[in-house]
């Protein structure tokens, strides 16, 4: 009974497993993005690019400008200068309690990319900052799509390569590797126009941008840890606590 129960839970995990590993990346290889939450130099990196190439289509809906000013360590006079472009219903700079929307029109988004752009607040949770780091690495020029580029991570994606100033463009090139029913296709993303950055920057680039939105996902990680550390030092006081509480109540019994 036992060796059943415990085979059912294998199986079982194993089947998460997989599906989590379907869900975030299709079975495409994703590099490590090896990002730091703490690393606040690399977050305020990050919102700045975010905000600068990202956010004209994609919000931010569930997070606050002020929540995120004091986890990165900024001023409201620099949050206010920085970060906030978009204005509300009388005209006005949002202020920086509001939620990171953008103004962007779901109906006009949707005819243009044919749907409209995801809100990315819980994109580092549901997809995983590997998925992130690798798909933002991963368009080339594909003249057949509408937008002239297609993704490795993510075929057929219907987002132009917003960075492409700063990466330049790449070329998909593939080579047939066996012959008959063992051959296989191996592909490899070849720079062709560089860009503003050099690879190396790029990919410092795209790490603080997925740091940040790892980061926007769930704000509570930066303590969370800190939290834990002090219940368990709590449970071990009271452990010692209850231990010589036992002691007293029960000396006379024995």
């Amino acid at each position: 009974m036992k060796k059943f129960i415990a085979s059912v839970m294998f199986a079982l995990s194993a089947s998460v497993m997989t599906t989590a590993a379907m869900a975030s990346g299709g079975g495409v290889h994703l590099e490590h993005a090896d990002v730091d939450i703490h690393n606040k130099a690399s977050l305020q990196r990050g919102v700045k690019y975010y905000v600068n190439y990202c956010m004209g289509c994609h919000s931010l809906g569930f997070s606050r400008y002020n929540r995120i000013a004091q986890d990165l360590g900024l001023t409201d006079e620099q949050v206010a200068k920085n970060l906030i472009f978009t204005r509300d219903a009388n005209g006005e700079l949002q202020k920086s309690g509001a939620l990171m929307k953008n103004g962007i029109s779901q109906k006009d988004s949707a005819e243009w990319f044919g749907a409209p752009p995801p809100d990315l607040t819980l994109v580092g949770r549901s997809r995983g900052p590997d998925w992130i780091y690798s798909y933002l690495k991963a368009f080339y020029v594909d003249p057949s799509r509408p937008m002239g580029v297609n993704n490795t991570v993510f075929p057929n994606v219907g987002m132009p390569h917003v960075l492409w100033e700063l990466q330049g463009f790449q070329e998909k090139e593939c080579t047939k590797e066996g012959e008959g029913e063992h051959a296989a296709e191996h592909c490899e993303l070849k720079l062709t126009k560089a860009g503003s950055m050099t690879p190396s920057e790029y990919d410092q680039t795209v790490r603080d941008l997925t740091n940040f939105l790892a980061y926007v996902g769930e704000p509570a990680a930066l303590n969370r840890k800190m939290y834990g550390v002090f219940v368990l030092l709590f449970l071990g006081l009271f452990a010692v606590i209850a231990y010589f509480l036992k002691k007293e109540y029960w000396k006379d019994v024995h």
